[in-house]
């Protein structure tokens, strides 16, 4: 019999991602500080940020697998968080087109009853296409990218300005779904 899982995120996208692998799980969200020290590498920040979430779900319970999750977009070694608003997004963006970036999701494991974690982390390529000022700034009025690292959805809108993915897609969607089946595995439980 597994035991329960719970989602330590408020992301309707990584809700989706586990119920597409038929996982049975609840959601906690929780609010932590976002913040990391400066210069930590990417892999490092996304992994200590899961960690961080899994942890205080996990400290609110007797029992169950909790899943953390942290993901960053980077470009030029420069993290690019949530954009701030709607210029904070067409600006992004206009960075972004024409080149490839890297997606970093880092995935934290804690175990509620026995205080055990583990952190791993997935990396992906993605190349976006050259885009005319126009496209970017009528994808922003859409308000699909004010809530998404990097200002897009791979799995949106933004899914036309993207020409190929070096990686795994559920990475860029907010969830490695191959990393996490794996690491809930090293915990006993059997996603199959």
């Amino acid at each position: 019999m597994n035991r329960q899982l719970i989602l330590a995120s408020s992301s309707p996208r990584r809700s989706e991602l586990l119920k597409q692998l038929g996982l049975e799980f609840r959601t906690i969200p929780c609010k932590v500080e976002e913040t990391s020290p400066p210069g930590m590498n990417p892999s490092d920040m996304v992994e200590m940020l899961a960690a961080r979430k899994a942890r205080a779900v996990a400290a609110l319970l007797d029992d169950g697998i909790v899943i953390g999750a942290d993901t960053v977009v980077v470009l030029d070694n420069q993290a690019l968080g949530k954009p701030a608003d709607l210029n904070d997004a067409v600006e992004m963006l206009r960075r972004l087109q024409g080149k490839s970036h890297e997606v970093y999701t880092g995935v934290a494991l804690a175990d509620a009853g026995r205080r055990k974690i583990i952190t791993d982390h997935a990396k992906t390529r993605v190349y976006f296409k050259p885009l005319q000022e126009a496209e970017i700034r009528k994808y922003v009025s859409t308000g699909e990218p004010l809530d998404k690292a990097g200002a897009y959805a791979v799995q949106g809108l933004a899914a036309m300005f993207i020409t190929r993915l070096e990686g795994c897609y559920t990475n860029v969607v907010g969830l490695p779904l191959a990393k996490l089946a794996d690491m809930l595995q090293e915990f006993g439980y059997r996603v199959l």
